[in-house]
């Protein structure tokens, strides 16, 4: 079996953890053949079961087809193709710099899997946070657990049921429960965990990680911002402004990391671009069931909780209807709420956008500078010096011009995410990269050194 219920898997993980580093050390997994045949079980596990797919994650989130293919579907199924067929590239040594004192050895670097990993998904994507990293630690022959987030429990169930199906059930497990089944998942010594979710959580993680000094990377929330400058022609200013509405509201209904989480406009442009919004907004989203709902009640009293403060109520200027009974929030509008209000201090995570005034466009860079750094920065700019302004004075996991959140879908990218020291790239055709060392070899005497470290470069998308 290549899933373990709940019931059980409260009782402890020695086993299925000793298994797992048995399989690995036997080498069954650190084959071409083996790693290739486990992608082709993920294109095919995504072919076969796709209107299953469309099921579970209408049942968990309302997610419309449409937004299911896009987002996690469509977009995952292209990375395991492209993994497939940069595999062979990835595994192969790369000749590395030899000093003259050594000549005439030759030097190499030698990729090589990390062991046994462990990836915890959040429920926002809860396909594509499974399934990418999956994809990514199986390309580079690594035994994998993965734990689906127990919010999303019809996809985890799917996951449970289907991964053992398409994939090595004896190198790959599906672990389901709740927080009590992660941590005693992190009471076992793991050779990589990559978890998907809250700062919060993040560091329990961190802090469990840290008795074995297991490696962990993370993906957490930020508050990313959207700068929007004057544009050249009303043409340019709607392009504009429909990819700032996708941005935001059309994964998950804004319950996603890098989604939009605030505007920063000049104030002369302000009353312009919020009739553009809302004008499109109107044409956008006619139908309640064109967006996801909130993920549950919890979720949902958060939200609303943002405006439970008069003062940011009152800076609402389109939207702000809910409905608890389904969960479901109408895209909302606000304009300048106070920035110390909890809805400009938290991660929204939700279809509440703030917008916030500036005199001069410039005067934006020094708002960002002021801030805790965000996953993504991206602005709207015909302003070449703005522009290398910005790339030059913030500091983020990527910069975006002239569109949003498109960085997670550019094949051959990078995604970088930086929590104090530590960075974090994948949900790309590099993530094999990173669930493999990459340790220095010579020849004639291959010989292992510390491990090389890459610079790890800030994406400029324009």
């Amino acid at each position: 079996m290549g899933s373990v219920p709940e019931e059980k898997a409260k009782l402890g993980f020695g086993g299925l953890v000793g298994d797992l580093r048995e399989v690995y050390e036997s080498g069954r997994t650190q084959g071409l053949e083996w790693r290739q045949s486990q992608l082709r079980g993920l294109v095919r596990l995504l072919e076969e079961k796709e209107e299953e797919i469309f099921d579970v994650l209408h049942e968990d989130l309302g997610k419309h087809r449409g937004e299911a293919f896009r987002d996690e579907v469509g977009v995952l199924k292209k990375s395991v193709v492209d993994k497939l067929q940069n595999l062979k590239n990835w595994a192969a040594p790369e000749k590395a710099h030899t000093p003259l004192v050594a000549f005439p050895a030759t030097a190499l670097v030698v990729p090589e899997p990390l062991g046994v990993v462990l990836v915890f998904s959040c429920w926002n994507l809860p396909i594509g946070l499974a399934l990418e990293p999956l994809s990514g630690a199986l390309a580079a022959g690594n035994a994998v657990v993965v734990k689906p987030s127990e919010l999303a429990p019809a996809t985890s169930a799917f996951l449970a049921a289907n991964i053992p199906k398409y994939l090595d059930s004896k190198a790959v497990k599906v672990v389901e429960g709740g927080p009590e089944v992660g941590e005693k998942l992190m009471e076992h010594r793991w050779d990589k965990v990559l978890f998907t979710g809250s700062s919060r959580v993040g560091r329990l993680i961190m802090a469990q990680a840290a008795k074995h000094l297991t490696p962990v990377a993370l993906e957490l929330g930020s508050k990313c911002p959207c700068i929007v400058d004057w544009l050249d022609s009303d043409r340019d200013s709607q392009v504009a402004v429909n990819r700032i509405i996708g941005a935001k509201w059309s994964t998950c209904s804004g319950q996603a990391c890098i989604a939009i989480d605030y505007l920063l406009v000049e104030e002369e442009f302000a009353p312009i671009l919020i009739e553009m919004l809302k004008s499109t907004l109107e044409r956008f989203f006619t139908k309640p069931e064109y967006m996801a709902r909130i993920l549950n009640e919890k979720q949902f009293q958060r939200l609303s909780g943002f405006l439970a403060d008069r003062r940011v109520a009152s800076s609402v200027v389109h939207g702000g209807h809910f409905n608890p009974k389904t969960l479901s929030m109408e895209p909302t509008l606000l304009l300048n709420p106070p920035l110390d209000s909890d809805i400009m201090t938290e991660e929204i995570f939700g279809p509440l956008l703030p917008i916030i005034t500036v005199k001069k466009i410039e005067d934006s860079i020094k708002f960002l500078r002021s801030k805790p750094k965000p996953l993504a920065i991206y602005a709207f700019t015909r302003n070449e010096k703005l522009k290398q302004r910005i790339i030059d004075e913030t500091s983020s996991g990527s910069i975006t011009f002239n569109d949003a959140i498109v960085q997670v879908r550019r094949a051959h990218s990078l995604l970088v995410r930086k929590l104090t020291n530590i960075w974090c790239a994948e949900h790309t055709d590099r993530s094999p990269r990173h669930f493999v060392p990459v340790w220095p070899g010579q020849h004639p005497v291959r010989w292992r050194g510390a491990q090389r470290v890459r610079p790890v470069p800030r994406q400029v998308l324009v």
